[in-house]
């Protein structure tokens, strides 16, 4: 928990998308963009860490006005949208995808999953399934089948990422393959209870803010404020002086945080910089 508010001096606020930010509407709410526009004024810079891709995450970089780079698959690609410059890319071997992708096919699991490829900020799939297609429309993005996604295995992808409906499945694929990857190999999460998600071990969105905070902008831990709803926050949550998690997030997420804010469909993230920032 917070041992000292006062100690805090929050100058940077690293705001996650889906679940924080953005809710059912899959827009930012006007109480949220009032108060993301209040912290502004008082002089805190505003990031977005998100497990988009980058191409999909410059809407809701845009709406929230924010000037820094964006930290996007989980922290693995961070680029400046103002510049084009690419900060950091750290992209999943080549070996690696493919030993994902002969696990995700094999026959207990082939029918039950679509399978992700992000490679150069495009969504590569084996085939448009029902729910590559509602990812896609949220996303706003084209995904490209290609049938076998070995084919794309010239260039390394940024993230992995294999959808079920049945969250069991998803459950069992984390357990199982947290047993034949060790943290320092493939770092794995979920960003929704349907999304299981693998980049480089030395992708998530803790490392990405604590190089945004302290390689670039020359702050501590003390000055950042993260918000977030779901397990790969979870870094973000511990690295950050304050840590806040939606009234959305699964239990263990609300856990961590120092403080838990209303649901996400009662602009939560509003209530958090309210009561921290303003």
């Amino acid at each position: 928990m917070i041992n000292d508010i006062d100690a805090l001096d929050i100058r940077l606020l690293v705001l996650d998308i889906d679940g924080t930010i953005a809710g059912q509407s899959n827009d930012v709410r006007e109480p949220v963009k009032r108060a993301i526009r209040s912290a502004q004024a008082k002089g805190v810079q505003v990031a977005i860490a998100t497990g988009r891709m980058y191409c999909s995450a410059l809407r809701f970089y845009h709406e929230v006005a924010s000037t820094l780079p964006l930290l996007a698959y989980q922290g693995a690609w961070i680029q400046d949208p103002a510049t084009q410059q690419i900060y950091q890319h750290l992209p999943v071997s080549r070996t690696t995808a493919e030993a994902l992708l002969d696990y995700f096919e094999s026959d207990a699991l082939r029918s039950l999953l679509s399978v992700h490829f992000y490679i150069n900020d495009q969504l590569y799939v084996r085939e448009v399934t029902p729910e590559t297609k509602i990812y896609a429309e949220r996303a706003n993005i084209q995904p490209m089948p290609v049938g076998d996604l070995r084919k794309t295995l010239d260039s390394e992808p940024t993230k992995v990422l294999a959808l079920s409906d049945d969250t069991a499945i998803i459950e069992q694929m984390l357990g199982s393959l947290r047993k034949q990857y060790t943290p320092a190999e493939l770092y794995l999460t979920k960003s929704v209870a349907t999304f299981f998600e693998a980049t480089n071990p030395a992708a998530n969105k803790g490392t990405a803010v604590r190089y945004l905070a302290e390689e670039m902008l020359g702050l501590s831990a003390q000055n950042v404020m993260t918000i977030g709803d779901n397990f790969n926050d979870v870094e973000m949550l511990e690295y950050a002086g304050l840590g806040v998690a939606m009234g959305n997030a699964p239990a263990q997420v609300q856990a961590i945080a120092n403080w838990v804010a209303p649901d996400v469909e009662e602009d939560g993230a509003a209530a958090a910089i309210e009561a921290f920032v303003l």
